[in-house]
């Protein structure tokens, strides 16, 4: 059986990538090119979906533990903040907040990427907690 609180930390997850992606994509990152250029994007996205989506279905059904979040999460956790975060980051908070015509919409975009953060870094806790506690 699912925990629950585990479950909807994912969803969150989910949730909060779509809309970092759209970001993204609100920004200029990912505009239409050739399909050479748009094929690295475009698998990138499928396969992080396909994780994440596939990961909380199997989770669901018992098929894959807390194990799988907690890796997956912390995983998640260091390539945001190197994307994002780190001093080799192009596209920082600054970044994301002056991509934007209106500082009310710029400051949405830097706070979903924070809630995007806390909840990874909440779910790495999380899921160790509870892989710790299915390990004894």
């Amino acid at each position: 059986m699912p925990e629950r609180t585990l479950t909807v930390l994912v969803a969150s997850i989910i949730v909060l990538v779509a809309g970092h992606d759209i970001d993204h994509v609100i920004r200029g990152d990912y505009r239409a090119g050739t399909f050479v250029e748009l094929l690295p994007i475009v698998a990138v996205t499928v396969v992080k979906y396909a994780i994440l989506g596939l990961g909380l279905l199997f989770y669901v059904r018992g098929k894959v533990g807390p194990g799988f979040w907690a890796i997956l999460a912390g995983i998640s956790v260091l390539l945001a903040w190197l994307a994002h975060f780190s001093p080799f980051s192009e596209q920082t908070p600054q970044f994301i907040f002056h991509a934007y015509a209106t500082p009310a919409a710029g400051t949405f975009a830097v706070a979903w990427l924070a809630a995007l953060m806390l909840v990874l870094v909440a779910t790495t806790l999380y899921a160790l907690v509870l892989w710790a506690r299915a390990s004894k």
